[in-house]
């Protein structure tokens, strides 16, 4: 049973006060005869991060994918900038809102190619300061994509979507499969985006990672939002700390 979130028309409406990259109105995607959302309205603040949170196969990564149509809700209305997804070429949505997997995908041989992969202009220069970016250093430039670490990849997978210089990064439970030390650089290379401005959505399972860097956090249970807010006053992160201290 899931209690204590009472905030999501408040919070909403509090929203409405500031910019919004993306909106949801009375979203629902449903897949053969499962409802995987329903009737999701919220507010995507522009220029932070939001975490999205709650139990497996509570359609958090589901909600992530609408926002650069991989997914096509079955009622109800996702909009960019106030404009609704359909009215937007695809092919230019998903150069400004980049998509990172839960599983680090490389493309190419090396991490140069891999980096040019979406943007085939760039030049060592640049791709130098994209590994600079996200923690690596210029030497990576040469270096075979076969045989790199989780968190190399992760941060290879990174910076190939910060090439195209989008306005939207979605990052689909960026740490899951890290070790603690990687997993921690990229919470930094998060933060460190999301303070320069960049509007940023994370999926993820980890109570204290979206107190660290989210801004707002949208609680989804059952295919529902159930809680929007500061990470400080969602009831569901103390639910979920509590319970691990039990156990």
């Amino acid at each position: 049973m899931v209690t204590g979130f009472v905030r999501v028309e408040a919070y909403a409406e509090m929203l409405t006060n500031g910019a919004e990259v993306f909106g949801l109105e009375q979203v629902t995607v449903r897949r053969g005869g499962a409802v995987l959302l329903e009737a999701v309205t919220c507010q995507i603040p522009t220029g932070a991060c939001t975490a999205l949170v709650g139990r497996s196969g509570a359609g958090k990564s589901t909600l992530l994918r609408l926002l650069n149509r991989l997914e096509e809700p079955t009622a109800g209305t996702v909009r960019f900038h106030g404009q609704p997804l359909p009215e937007i070429d695809v092919l230019a949505l998903r150069s400004r809102v980049g998509l990172v997997a839960q599983q680090p995908v490389l493309l190419t041989e090396t991490v140069r190619a891999d980096l040019q992969a979406g943007c085939p202009e760039l030049d060592d220069d640049a791709a130098a300061g994209l590994l600079d970016r996200v923690g690596l250093p210029e030497a990576m430039l040469s270096r075979s994509t076969a045989g790199l670490s989780g968190g190399e990849a992760q941060r290879i997978c990174l910076a190939r979507a910060l090439a195209v210089e989008p306005e939207v990064l979605l990052l689909d439970e960026p740490t899951s499969a890290l070790d603690p030390h990687s997993a921690k650089a990229i919470e930094t290379i998060i933060s460190e985006l999301s303070t320069a401005g960049l509007s940023v959505v994370v999926v993820s399972h980890d109570a204290a990672q979206a107190r660290r860097i989210a801004a707002q956090v949208l609680v989804l249970h059952a295919g529902r939002l159930v809680a929007a807010g500061p990470a400080d006053q969602i009831d569901y992160l103390n639910q979920i700390d509590s319970h691990r201290e039990r156990t």
